[in-house]
């Protein structure tokens, strides 16, 4: 399915949500991804898969930077616009509709790159991790954020949680978010057993981004990646 088409009817929701039905750890794993980016008040970050500008908020809040969001749901960029605007920060962070397979900006032009929740929504993760790496300085941070699969007694708790938990409640809430959590599961499984983490991580090697690290939170349920352009 269609991300931009999956996540239209939640951005009202999409941030109150996402933090009860992952247990209080989304807003949690946003913040450690950006504690993970190398950026000063002069400096501009790109986040790709902004959503509703949760982590060019807490970028602004931890790093002081200028922030430009592109996300390809104009339904999501609106919600994030109202929640820029309620922290003040409409000086600091711009959002603009876009497709991070083909970014419209020039070779280098960000001091550091953030994505979340991206890579399981393109055809190509290793040609996208390209295309974000072109547009980031020489030295310059790129981290991201995606959905992990725990292991052992966790991955049996897990499969329960995405199998029956997320479905139910969604159906609960409404407003698409049955949709959402019947699609997660095996959108997340998938995708690991094609992009097991060695496989992901040297994909982000050949990107030309070098001193790359991982980092699992939660027992596995969320994963961040980071490292340095070439």
């Amino acid at each position: 399915m269609d991300a931009a088409t999956l996540f239209a009817p939640l951005g009202p929701t999409y941030d109150r949500w996402g933090a009860i039905l992952s247990f209080g750890q989304d807003p949690r794993w946003r913040r450690f991804l950006v504690s993970r980016v190398a950026a000063g008040p002069t400096d501009t970050v790109l986040d790709v898969a902004t959503g509703t500008a949760a982590v060019a908020l807490e970028l602004t809040r931890q790093k002081d930077c200028y922030v430009v969001g592109i996300d390809q749901s104009a339904e999501m960029l609106e919600e994030g616009r109202r929640r820029i605007a309620l922290a003040a920060a409409t000086r600091k962070v711009r959002l603009q509709q876009g497709d991070a397979r083909s970014l419209p900006f020039d070779d280098g032009q960000f001091d550091a790159l953030t994505f979340t929740y991206l890579l399981r929504y393109v055809d190509d993760p290793a040609a996208t991790l390209r295309e974000l790496a072109r547009v980031v300085k020489p030295g310059g941070t790129i981290a991201g954020l995606e959905f992990g699969v725990p292991r052992g007694i966790w991955r049996l708790l897990w499969e329960a949680w995405v199998r029956v938990g997320l479905p139910g409640a969604g159906r609960v809430i409404g407003n698409g978010w049955h949709e959402v959590g019947t699609f997660l599961g095996p959108s997340i499984r998938g995708h690991y057993e094609e992009w097991p983490v060695p496989r992901l991580l040297a994909a982000w090697r050949e990107a030309g981004i070098g001193q790359v690290e991982a980092k699992s939170l939660s027992v596995g349920g969320g994963l961040v990646t980071w490292g340095r352009r070439r």
